[in-house]
């Protein structure tokens, strides 16, 4: 054999796999078919968002979570409810524990560390029961998501060294190999040579043929966010009628290929038509691959319009309901939205996901944050899209903004008197502390939580108050980002048939097997939990993997 365990994709999910292989003695194989620059795949490009309950730093920041509260928010918010969510309902519950108990101190243990600021991602529907979550639970790391690639790197580098784990690059699956009923390794083609930077495409050339044995093998090959064709092949019904124009939230060659692959291997592949897909992507200016989008994290003061100059109705406001948004959008024939601010506005709620797009979280530099509460200007990256951005307009008054809205607006001009109508009714609502308009009553109550009044939500003003401004108008484009659904799996990753069964010796983590089950997210997602769901499948493959 040339390994004990083989594993596909040098993403974050591998290489945990890969380290918890090598931790139980055994040896390893990892087979990746992009560049080495690519060590640490899309957790590499991510704001290292973790999903955590109860943590010191919830409770530094006045955040009262629990096991209990933080469950109640994901069953709401998954929405179980066919057969095939047994699985993923099980590793639901699993992964919750883990984020309430040993997640945070098996990190630190192997040198992660965390911003101290807790942020409130994903505010929910409006109800207790339902999509949402209670409290502020974002956790970001320090070092974004290079410093949770970090740790793994490391140990994975170590282990090379001595000779316990071993990298093939430029090595293309295309077939898992099976004898006797049980997987015995995988073959494919191997790809010349590429010196293409990080997350840029690469050469297809083949150059000639590999295969590979071990005893077993571990999937961890990623999604299908960056094949535009798949993700629209997947897109369900109940999400309305696919954008003709997306962006692109993870490189390209984040394909999908190996869930297909797998299931030709006796793979059984559930909740395929469950993704996740941001509302609020931006074409990037300075692009690294192709299409590539970047996601605006808001904060809950932008007032946000459709294509047609509509206001967006309560929960589908900035940071509260990801896919209802999307789906409000697509059913009302929306190829894009906009939001409309003001320059208060922006330099308090305005990030950017990405680890590009935060050099000073990703650089760990204190100084350097600390310069996003001085001053008026927002965040560097933010204000060079402000600049640079074809998705973005700024002017002094509302008819100049709504002209320059109009001269990118396409076949979707807005009218002036409709939007002004709308921000003039929103603004009258900041006379008091209290409000009948829902966005208002949800700064409110942000700006009640001390890491939101200290870092993400600005103080109510009103948008059209010349002290404030400029004025901002951002369209605001659909974005590819994750698959929920993938292969099934039981509690140890192992990949079930048609019948239910295990596959004997085939393992499968991270994006490709929806994070845990087939579908540890149900329908939605609570964020911070991508991260945190190749983490904890991949440590359980790799634990499983290494016993043989």
């Amino acid at each position: 054999m040339d390994a004990d365990v083989i594993v596909v994709g040098a993403g974050l999910a591998g290489l945990v796999a890969a380290t918890e292989v090598v931790a139980g003695g055994a040896t390893v194989l990892v087979v990746e078919q992009e560049p080495e620059a690519n060590l640490g795949g899309q957790a590499f490009w991510s704001l290292g968002g973790l999903f955590l309950v109860d943590s010191p730093e919830q409770r530094r920041m006045g955040i009262r979570d629990s096991l209990d509260l933080a469950w109640q928010d994901w069953i709401g918010t998954a929405g179980f409810d066919r057969e095939e969510d047994h699985w993923p309902r099980r590793w639901a519950e699993a992964y919750v524990t883990f984020a309430a108990t040993e997640k945070r101190d098996w990190l630190r243990s192997k040198g992660h560390r965390l911003f101290p600021i807790v942020g409130w991602a994903e505010r929910g529907d409006g109800s207790a029961t339902g999509h949402g979550n209670s409290v502020p639970r974002f956790h970001v790391t320090w070092g974004t998501g290079p410093g949770v690639v970090e740790p793994f790197a490391r140990l994975a580098r170590e282990a090379e060294r001595a000779g316990t784990l071993r990298f093939a690059w430029r090595h293309r699956v295309d077939a898992i190999e099976r004898s006797g009923g049980r997987v015995t390794g995988v073959s494919g083609r191997v790809l010349e040579p590429s010196a293409a930077p990080r997350g840029t495409g690469s050469s297809r050339v083949e150059t000639g043929d590999f295969s590979f044995s071990a005893g077993s093998v571990i999937v961890a090959s990623g999604g299908i966010g960056g094949d535009f064709a798949r993700v629209r092949s997947a897109w369900p019904d109940r999400l309305g009628t696919p954008p003709e124009f997306l962006v692109r939230g993870v490189p390209e060659h984040v394909d999908g290929r190996m869930i297909e692959i797998t299931q030709a291997a006796g793979g059984r592949v559930i909740n395929p038509d469950r993704m996740w897909h941001y509302v609020e992507g931006l074409r990037n200016w300075d692009p690294i691959w192709n299409g590539h989008g970047i996601r605006i994290l808001p904060g809950p003061s932008s007032m946000w319009f459709d294509a047609a100059g509509d206001r967006l109705p309560a929960p589908y406001l900035p940071g509260y309901d990801t896919l209802g948004t999307l789906e409000h959008l697509m059913r009302g024939g929306n190829p894009h939205s906009w939001f409309v601010l003001n320059q208060s506005i922006i330099r308090k709620e305005f990030a950017l996901s990405g680890s590009e797009q935060n050099p000073d979280l990703t650089g760990r530099s204190w100084r350097k944050v600390a310069g996003r509460a001085v001053g008026r200007s927002a965040p560097g990256p933010v204000e060079a899209f402000k600049r640079h951005g074809e998705d973005f307009v700024v002017a002094d008054d509302l008819r100049t903004l709504v002209a320059g809205i109009n001269r990118i607006a396409g076949a979707h001009p807005l009218d002036l008197a409709r939007i002004e109508t709308a921000i003039a009714a929103r603004d009258r609502e900041l006379a008091n502390d209290f409000s009948k308009d829902f966005q208002v009553m949800g700064i409110h109550n942000a700006r009640r939580a001390r890491t939101e009044r200290l870092f993400r939500t600005a103080r109510p003003r009103r948008i059209l108050d010349p002290g404030e401004g400029p004025l901002i108008a951002v369209r605001l484009n659909i974005l590819t980002r994750k698959t929920l659904g993938g292969l099934e799996t039981d509690l140890d990753a192992q990949v079930l048939g048609a019948d239910g069964n295990p596959v004997p010796g085939l393992f499968a983590v991270g994006e490709a097997a929806g994070f845990g089950g087939g579908g540890v997210h149900g329908y939605r997602s609570l964020e911070g939990t991508f991260l945190g769901g190749c983490l904890f499948s991949g440590r359980a493959a790799g634990r499983a993997a290494a016993q043989g």
